[in-house]
């Protein structure tokens, strides 16, 4: 987990059923720890850092102690960022996924054409808002119809560019929080589909060079959902023993912070 349940489900009778029939440790994966982990599998990471989980399902600020203990710092109170991109794409007929169709108009686009909003920018608190950013999207849309090649290009750079600057502007909130907390991160860490938007690790590089701090992201064939990614949490549970029973459920609800390389599973034998 988590996930939708039907896939969930598939996934995990398969994974006891090999588990079972090879004699095989069945390890419990929570799909957005595995994204954390991701930047220790391609880079010498050391713990802690603060991780920018940004995907089509999830926007959240973690720091990343170690294996099984993460802290959410902040989450979007609406929609996640991937699932913004996805519906400005829909609403300007660029297909999905809505990630790269968005970022390649933009390219051809003037990012200050439109003015749009950059939500919740400057508050202390390090949460994201994308309702109120995607509603004008479509009202600036609506006031030029019909829409020429060069109007979508023009709305695609402006939306960008705004989610470029809450996105930086939200991660310096975080670092500020996780700095009140104790926590000193020498990482700063970009996982998830939105990570392999290349205008959105630039602005997240100078937040990191500004900081002291190492921008790491995971390359792009890593960055959305993918099997190297739940392999490598799988690794790094079994190197501390942790193993998991066949009687496990499958959690379409599973908060990461609710994550842990638990005392109530098994220990692999030495």
């Amino acid at each position: 987990g988590p996930g939708l349940i039907g896939g969930v489900l598939v996934g995990l009778t398969a994974a006891k059923a090999t588990a079972l029939g090879t004699d095989k440790p069945l390890l419990a994966i929570n799909h957005l720890e595995a994204h954390a982990l991701t930047p220790r599998l391609m880079d010498d990471v050391q713990f802690p850092y603060l991780l920018l989980l940004a995907s089509g399902g999830h926007t959240q600020l973690v720091a990343v102690q170690d294996v099984g203990k993460y802290t959410r710092i902040g989450t979007t109170i609406d929609d996640a960022i991937g699932e913004a991109f996805d519906k400005v794409a829909k609403m300007l007929s660029l297909g999905f996924p809505g990630g790269p169709a968005v970022e390649q108009a933009a390219r051809e686009g003037d990012p200050e054409r439109f003015q749009l909003p950059r939500p919740m920018f400057g508050k202390p608190e390090p949460d994201f808002s994308l309702s109120g950013l995607k509603t004008a999207v479509r009202l600036a849309a609506e006031a030029v119809q019909p829409l020429t090649d060069q109007d979508v290009a023009d709305l695609c750079a402006s939306f960008q560019a705004a989610v470029v600057d809450m996105m930086v502007d939200r991660t310096r909130a975080g670092l500020r929080v996780a700095s009140r907390a104790g926590i000193r991160p020498a990482v700063l860490v970009v996982a998830g589909g939105v990570a392999a938007n290349q205008a959105i690790r630039r602005g997240l590089t100078r937040l990191a060079t500004e900081s002291g701090l190492r921008l790491i992201a995971p390359p792009l064939e890593l960055c959305g959902d993918n099997g190297a990614m739940i392999a490598w949490a799988g690794i790094e549970r079994l190197r501390l023993g942790v193993r998991d029973g066949l009687d496990l459920p499958a959690r379409p609800r599973w908060p990461l912070d609710e994550t842990r390389a638990t005392p109530a599973a098994r220990k692999v034998d030495a």
